[in-house]
């Protein structure tokens, strides 16, 4: 197969997108023609036909969905290609991918990029932010699919470097009228006779709960499971179970008085996050100046006021 020419799959997604020649011709500023003939060259390279054409307009073929799902996945790697590489023409620019641990995206870590996006100085500078589990982040950075990942400080790095992040503290939210919100603090061990509300199973919350009710000689009871604490924190304040949750993203229930926060005493319930890299010297310079902001403005929160 020759190479592939980006134009063509560019004009592909247009016509996908759009559903007919004429509407992306405009939208792309070419003849119609130029974009027929485009799109027969480019099946003449892969040898299948990629497009029906018909009197409502155009759709791809099986073999043309399958190239148009390839042609979507290069292209946002070349826009990726060319706003790291105008980095290097003057000022810091440059697109940075960052993915993060639920516990990580619900407390600080929004707040913090919010912060970096705003300052003058960071404008020409994208972020794009996923949720995955922590298991997952640590491979993606390995392979390079992203620059930066955000997780637990315990979670095996397996040779990435890494830095220190924020810190949080996981305590218990029940219901207002639930027999333990009486407690002033509480060892989780307590809370394995009542009905709990957790995240997946898939996640490192779920996992380290598991291994702590085990080795308290217990195991969990799931009245319900979520996906992010938000969902969790509705679910208690419904008074349908209780839940382990960061402190940090429980303040608004409480405020609003829908649930009470009880402390745990466990020494596990205080947790380090960490940002972890492949190498700081493969860093584009939009991904290092994001990872020092993000270092210092948890460094910051860490030091005492006078």
């Amino acid at each position: 197969m020759r190479d592939l020419d980006l134009k063509s799959l560019r004009l592909l997604v247009a016509v996908c997108d759009l559903g007919n020649m004429k509407d992306a011709a405009a939208q792309e500023h070419i003849e119609p023609s130029a974009i027929s003939k485009r799109i027969a060259q480019l099946e003449d390279a892969i040898g299948t036909q990629v497009l029906v054409r018909g009197r409502r307009g155009a759709e791809p073929t099986p073999a043309g969905r399958a190239l148009l799902e390839h042609a979507r996945n290069v292209l946002f790697t070349m826009d990726r290609i060319e706003a790291d590489m105008a980095a290097f023409k003057g000022g810091i620019k440059g697109q940075v991918r960052v993915v993060a641990s639920a516990s990580a995206i619900a407390e600080s870590l929004l707040d913090d990029l919010t912060a970096f996006m705003r300052a003058p100085e960071h404008q020409d500078i994208k972020v794009d932010i996923e949720e995955r589990f922590s298991k997952d982040i640590v491979s993606m950075v390995r392979e390079g699919v992203v620059s930066l990942g955000v997780c637990w400080s315990n979670i095996d790095f397996g040779g990435l470097e890494h830095r220190p992040y924020r810190r949080d503290e996981l305590t218990l939210a029940v219901p207002l009228a639930h027999p333990l919100a009486q407690h002033e603090a509480l060892h989780f061990e307590d809370t394995l006779a009542y009905e709990h509300v957790g995240l997946q199973p898939s996640t490192a919350v779920h996992t380290m709960l598991g291994r702590a009710a085990a080795k308290a000689g217990g195991h969990m009871s799931y009245r319900v499971v979520v996906s992010n604490f938000d969902a969790a924190f509705r679910v208690v304040a419904a008074g349908l179970g209780i839940s382990v949750v960061p402190r940090q993203v429980s303040e608004i229930y409480v405020s609003a008085g829908q649930v009470r926060i009880i402390p745990l005493l466990n020494d596990w319930a205080h947790r380090e996050f960490a940002i972890c890299y492949r190498r700081h010297g493969d860093l584009t310079p939009a991904a290092e100046r994001l990872l020092e902001f993000l270092v210092n403005q948890a460094a910051q929160a860490d030091t005492p006021a006078a």
